[in-house]
C-alpha cells in the first residue's frame, strides 16, 4: 500500500485544497482553492512545506485518519481545538503545532468551535496529480483532489514522504485568531447605483447572520433586506471572489472560493481580498458587520496582511522535547496498590 492517511470516517466535507486554479476564469473554471489561504499557508509553514502545497480542508467536523506510513509529520490550522492522537491515552496536540506519528496511530479534530474551515498539513505535501496547474478540489464539476470530490470512508490520501524527518516540531508563537467579531471590510460597487441610498446605509449599518445556506460557493446572509433602485438583474459580468451579490430576495450572498465566474445579479459591494479569508471562518448563525474601504486602502490592507503573514512564518517557535511515556510499559504494569474501602 502507497504511504498516506487512511480515511476511517470522512467528516462533513473534507476536500484537498490548494491556492487555487489561477488562469482559467476566461473559460469558466473558478479559482476553488483554500477558504481561508491563511490557514492553509500557515499549516504548510509548519510542517515544512511552500506555501501552495496541497493540504487537506476540513469544514466544521473533522474525519478520523490512520497513519499508513513509516511515519508522518501533521499539523493543524483553524479549529479551536487541537488534534486528538488515538492510541496515546487521548494525547492531545494543539493547533498550531506540528507533530510525528507513527504508522497505526489515528487523529481526529477535538473541536471546531465557532469555527467553519480548517487545514490539515502533511510534511512534504499530499501525493496529488495537478489538473489544469492545481490540485484544488472544485466538487461541482469533479476538477481536481481526490476524484473531484470530498473524502469517502476508506480513501487513501496519498503522501509524497514515507517518513517524515526528526527534528523538533514547530509551533506558532501565538494562537491564530480568526478574527470573528471583526467587520468586514468591503470596497462599494461595481453596481451601487442599482440600490438605494438607505439599501447602502442599511448594508454598512445593520447586524447579519450567516445563514444555514452556506458552503465554498458563497455565504447567504440573513438581515435587513436591501431594496434596489434599478431592479436586481443586469447584463451578465465578471464574479471575484468577495462580490456580495443581490438578488430579489433582497438578502445579500457573500462568493467565495467555488462562485462561478460570471453572475446576473447587481452587486452591492466586494469583501476586500484580505478579508475574504477572515469571513469565510465564520459558520451558520456567526454574527457578520460590514465597513466600507477605499480601493487605495484596500490595497494598503492586504499589503500589511501578506507582510504580517511572512512575519508569523518566520517567528515560528521550536517546541520543549517533553519526556516520552512508554505507554506499552504502563499498560503492562499494575499501577493499584492495595484495596480502600471508602465506608471505612
Amino acid at each position: 500500500m502507497s504511504p498516506g492517511l487512511q480515511v476511517i470516517a470522512p467528516g462533513l466535507h473534507s476536500t484537498i485544497q490548494d491556492l487555487g486554479r489561477r488562469g482559467y476564469q476566461d473559460i469558466g473554471v473558478p479559482l476553488s482553492g483554500a477558504l481561508d489561504r491563511i490557514g492553509l499557508t500557515l499549516a504548510n509553514a509548519l510542517v515544512g512545506n511552500a506555501a501552495n502545497a496541497p493540504t487537506l480542508e476540513i469544514l466544521v467536523q473533522g474525519p478520523l485518519l490512520e497513519v499508513v506510513a513509516t511515519s508522518l509529520r501533521v499539523a493543524l490550522v483553524g479549529a479551536e481545538g487541537g488534534l486528538v492522537i488515538e492510541g496515546e491515552l487521548g494525547r492531545m496536540v494543539p493547533a498550531g503545532q506540528s507533530t510525528r506519528l507513527a504508522r497505526g496511530r489515528k487523529i481526529r479534530i477535538a473541536t471546531f468551535g465557532k469555527r467553519f474551515c480548517a487545514y490539515l498539513a502533511v510534511e512534504g505535501g499530499f501525493d496529488i496529480a495537478p489538473c489544469l496547474g492545481s490540485a484544488a478540489t472544485y466538487t461541482r464539476n469533479q476538477l481536481g483532489g481526490l476524484e473531484g470530490r470530498a473524502l469517502q470512508a476508506g480513501d487513501l490520501l496519498p503522501v509524497r514522504r514515507d517518513e517524515a524527518d526528526v527534528r523538533p516540531e514547530l509551533a506558532l508563537d501565538a494562537p491564530h485568531d480568526a478574527g470573528l467579531d471583526q467587520p468586514i471590510r468591503v470596497v462599494l460597487g461595481p453596481q451601487q447605483d442599482y440600490f438605494t441610498a438607505d439599501a447602502v446605509n442599511t448594508f454598512l449599518s445593520a447586524a447579519y447572520r450567516v445563514s444555514a445556506q452556506a458552503d465554498r460557493m458563497g455565504f447567504r446572509l440573513d438581515g435587513p433586506k436591501l431594496a434596489h433602485a434599478k431592479g436586481c438583474d443586469i447584463v451578465s459580468d465578471g464574479i471575484v471572489a468577495g462580490a456580495v451579490q443581490v438578488p430579489g430576495s433582497g438578502q445579500p450572498i457573500v462568493m467565495l472560493a467555488d462562485a462561478q465566474t460570471t453572475g446576473g445579479y447587481a452587486k452591492i459591494a466586494t469583501v476586500i481580498s484580505a478579508d475574504v479569508p477572515i469571513l469565510a471562518r465564520r459558520r451558520s448563525g456567526a454574527a457578520v458587520r460590514f465597513a466600507a474601504v477605499t480601493q487605495a486602502e484596500a490595497e494598503t490592507i492586504r499589503r500589511e496582511q501578506e507582510n504580517d503573514l511572512r512575519n508569523r512564518i518566520s517567528r515560528l517557535q521550536t517546541v520543549p522535547e517533553s519526556p516520552a511515556v512508554d505507554t506499552a510499559a504502563l499498560e503492562a504494569s499494575n499501577l493499584i496498590d492495595g484495596v480502600l474501602n471508602a465506608l471505612d
